[in-house]
């Protein structure tokens, strides 16, 4: 066992204080960092944990909410704002873990939580860049089923875990953080890092610095949104590929569209190009089939995967033409 030493923060500014050594880890309800500490994969000197912070789901002054990172999953998913107003987020939230996990997972967490490739835990015997640079990557050539085919590197193509993140990114969400340097927001969709040669470092946070809210703006195409996920079997396996979307029709055409796909690449993957070929067309399964062609244009396969492409289409085309009719709303 790698001993280490506990403390719980009763704020921010002790939270820092006491994760200000490189080889701290903050601990919210360690339903990931505490399986990466059993495999010996996170070896922290110091757990600090950040569970009793402030747990508020407020208002903000444009409409919006302000989630405190210390959230837990359940809290947030069955928010009457949220399921009301951001669908997509709910419905991610409980397609992401059992009831047991979500009553402990905070929103800090899930956004941090690293990702599940088979080769990353495996210590013994498989080479991983993202656990130890520069040893190689066997899930090029090996199993890789579940693995990234954006934003992938010759260094790493893992792929990461969360759903959760996917509609956070496709709702434009932004991260609130403190730090040794004072307080800053990040767009959501620059908290996480794809892997280039550095497939270890997972976000853009500096050390010690802490999560301490998630603001969701207020967008009236949000309301009429969701959340699907295909995976290999029903009770809580990882996502092959993943949709969050939003759609917003002025007749017969899109007038406003927001999409992020998971299981596809190192991070949440908003599907910009897509976006923009959609907006102002028709909302057609040939109009999605064809936007989708031009986001996973750069896609990079690999030997157990090439089906990804062509099943985050359908899907995304499944979503939208729900969404259109007012069956997933």
């Amino acid at each position: 066992m790698t001993p280490f030493s506990y403390a719980r923060a009763n704020d921010a500014a002790e939270a820092l204080q006491l994760g200000r050594d490189a080889a701290a880890a903050y601990l919210g309800g360690g339903t990931n960092l505490v399986d990466l500490m059993r495999e010996t994969v996170a070896r922290p000197d110091r757990l600090v944990d950040v569970s009793g912070l402030p747990a508020d789901i407020a208002e903000t002054e444009d409409g919006g909410l302000l989630i405190g990172a210390a959230v837990r999953n359940t809290a947030l998913a069955e928010h009457h704002a949220v399921r009301t107003r951001y669908p997509m987020l709910s419905r991610a939230i409980v397609a992401g873990a059992s009831a047991q996990i979500r009553n402990m997972a905070t929103v800090g967490g899930n956004l941090l939580q690293r990702t599940r490739c088979t080769y990353f835990y495996d210590t013994d015997g498989s080479r991983c860049n993202k656990r130890a640079p520069g040893s190689g990557c066997d899930a090029r050539e090996g199993f890789n089923r579940i693995h990234a085919i954006l934003g992938a590197s010759d260094a790493c193509v893992a792929t990461h875990p969360s759903d959760m993140c996917v509609a956070l990114a496709a709702l434009d969400a932004t991260v609130h953080l403190e730090g040794s340097g004072g307080a800053r927001r990040l767009p959501f969709a620059d908290l996480h890092r794809l892997p280039g040669d550095r497939p270890d470092i997972d976000t853009v946070l500096e050390p010690g610095e802490l999560v301490t809210a998630v603001e969701l703006p207020p967008l009236r195409l949000a309301a009429t949104s969701t959340y699907r996920k295909v995976r290999d079997r029903a009770s809580y396996a990882f996502a092959l590929i993943s949709v969050a979307a939003a759609l917003e029709l002025d007749g017969d055409r899109i007038a406003d569209v927001r999409i992020a796909f998971g299981g596809v690449a190192h991070k949440p993957w908003r599907a910009t190009r897509a976006e923009e070929a959609l907006r102002g067309g028709p909302a057609t399964d040939q109009a999605v089939h064809a936007a989708a062609a031009l986001e996973f244009a750069d896609a990079r396969p690999l030997r157990d995967n090439a089906f990804k492409p062509a099943l985050a289409a359908r899907t995304l085309a499944a979503v939208l033409g729900g969404l259109a009719r007012g069956e997933a709303a």
